[in-house]
């Protein structure tokens, strides 16, 4: 595991977008782990779910999303509290609702996470989507 609560965010990210799920991605979540994405475009009444949760969600979101892509804007590091700006895109494999497979989403997110024992124990998301 990298060494600073900031290397392992930005570590998470990079699987992401290499598309991982299962292990890969469970071994950077500590087991007790809540996440919790606030309302926007692509989920009007929010999302809240557990370890469990989190990584079905990202086989379900391999089905649905190609590439992805994060830019960090902003990384603030702060005791066991990481607090991330980034600039996400990703392309649609399948439609939803009145998007099409192929086309690009593109938002900004705030992520702010805790850390116990060296694992991401809390995920909050605010994912301000543009325009579609």
């Amino acid at each position: 595991m990298p060494s600073t609560h900031l290397d392992t965010a930005l570590a998470y990210l990079r699987e992401l977008e290499q598309g991982a799920t299962g292990e890969a991605l469970a071994r950077f979540f500590h087991p007790e782990v809540a996440y919790r994405e606030y309302p926007n475009r692509l989920f009007p009444s929010g999302v809240s779910s557990d370890l469990r949760g989190m990584l079905e969600a990202s086989e379900r979101g391999q089905k649905a999303v190609g590439e992805q892509r994060f830019t960090v804007r902003h990384a603030l590091a702060d005791g066991d509290s990481v607090a991330l700006e980034l600039d996400w895109s990703g392309t649609l494999k399948i439609g939803r609702g009145p998007l099409t497979a192929g086309t690009t989403l593109r938002a900004a997110f705030g992520v702010f996470l805790t850390f116990r024992e060296g694992r991401i124990h809390t995920q909050h998301n605010y994912d301000c989507y543009e325009p579609f």
